[in-house]
């Protein structure tokens, strides 16, 4: 029976059992304590689809290569399959060491990869189980290591997560939701709500972001930081987001024509669906002008700098939409996404925002992103707006448009003429 895996010639799931009940006697033997850590690659199935399998077969050899690397020559390392790797780190004193190690895995598998002529960008997450001597069996301590691997994946990705008991319920939540998210109605469990954007140059609202909302008959409101990551996962955001665009044409017919609905993309959308194609169905079936439609995207969709995602973007401006780089200036966003790809709008991280009353350093970020948007022809939305000095912070440096709860919460569709009819007389900070 084989014994190693034939990709990367790493032990395959029956010799790393046969070598985890070796390393926690020997571990016991000691008084010591057992780690095992499940490693999982971010959006390796996305770069598997776009740049296809030989390149994803030589991410994975080029990612055990790394783990290799990076633990002991007495620790042990396995492939389960797909893109999901074992750990085994034996003679553990103190939890910290454990940390430490999924620390350096997470460095390591984060830095760019060449393959083939392309550079890869991935990352992983890493879910850890620690054993106490004479505690826990080999079966139990993987199957708690998969539990807090996703949790680490549902809490954002490049992250560890210890195994916790509280673990197993929030798994089995996780689990429900995805199969309730399949089946469920979307026209009686999902609805919209609305927050606009106003110009600072005319006070007059330009823009009204749809948000998604998902109630559920028994478990009640759920977070959309809960369910978009789950719909990411399952592939259900691809039928969830037609669903928001064709309910978005559908509330624009009772806006004055001046007026946008802004709607965002996932990057899922883009790999797992003809996003064009399904954006020009929905523009022609409910008869809606494509110039008053934004797309927003998140600098997540822009890791993987493809001929692929170049031409969707062009080709989505060439039926009138508009696009918005969303977010911008968390995580991976750097200011030469500005420069690579034409957007039309920049919306400025609600993170810079909170602290620029008292902080010169992110003002002056703020400052450098709004003097070179203007320069490459961009409008500049800040998010997060909330009080009226932060207002008169921006309007100074020449913000082209701002959104936040200083105008309005996000409301329902139905709230919209009144909102507007107030907001006439409102005046706000000049």
């Amino acid at each position: 029976m084989a014994r190693h895996d034939t990709l990367t010639d790493l032990p395959n799931r029956l010799m790393m059992r046969e070598q985890l009940e070796e390393i926690l006697a020997s571990s016991n033997e000691r008084g010591l304590s057992t780690a095992v850590m499940c490693v999982d690659l971010d959006n390796f199935k996305s770069i598997n689809d776009t740049l296809g399998h030989p390149v994803g077969d030589a991410l994975l050899r080029a990612v055990a290569g790394r783990i290799r690397n990076t633990v002991r020559e007495t620790d042990a390392v396995a492939r389960l399959g797909g893109d999901e790797f074992v750990v085994v780190q034996g003679n553990v004193e103190k939890p910290e060491q454990a940390s430490s190690l999924a620390k350096r895995l997470i460095d390591a598998l984060d830095d760019p990869y060449i393959i083939e002529g392309h550079q890869v960008l991935t990352g992983a997450s890493v879910g850890i189980a620690v054993a106490d001597p004479d505690h826990e069996a080999a079966d139990d301590l993987l199957m708690q290591a998969d539990v807090a691997l996703y949790q680490a994946k549902g809490d954002g990705r490049g992250v560890f997560r210890f195994y916790e008991e509280g673990m197993n319920k929030r798994l089995q939540r996780r689990r429900a939701l995805e199969a309730e998210l399949r089946s469920a109605n979307l026209d009686e469990q999902f609805h919209l709500v609305f927050q606009p954007i106003i110009g600072l140059g005319t006070n007059k609202v330009t823009t009204f972001e749809a948000l998604l909302r998902w109630t559920h008959p028994v478990h009640g409101p759920v977070s959309p930081d809960e369910f978009i990551g789950i719909a990411e996962d399952t592939g259900a955001i691809v039928q969830l987001g037609e669903w928001v665009l064709r309910q978005v044409c559908m509330e624009m017919k009772s806006l004055p024509d001046d007026i946008s609905i802004a709607a965002n993309l996932s990057p899922m959308q883009f790999k797992r669906d003809d996003i064009v194609e399904t954006v020009a169905r929905v523009l022609v079936e409910t008869d809606t002008p494509a110039n008053r439609l934004e797309l927003e995207i998140t600098e997540t969709l822009l890791l993987e700098d493809n001929r692929k995602l170049h031409a969707d973007l062009r080709r989505l401006r060439q039926l009138g939409t508009r696009i918005s780089l969303d977010d911008f200036g968390t995580g991976y966003s750097s200011l030469s996404y500005l420069q690579k790809f034409a957007f039309d709008k920049v919306k400025i991280d609600r993170l810079f925002i909170k602290e620029i009353t008292k902080s010169a350093d992110q003002a002056a970020i703020v400052q450098t992103i709004v003097n070179l948007a203007f320069t490459l022809g961009m409008t500049t939305v800040v998010e997060g707006v909330e009080m009226e000095e932060q207002l008169r912070i921006i309007r100074a440096m020449g913000c082209d448009e701002a959104q936040g709860n200083l105008f309005s919460k996000p409301i329902l569709a139905r709230d919209i003429p009144g909102f507007l009819d107030e907001h006439k007389r409102r005046r706000y900070a000049a």
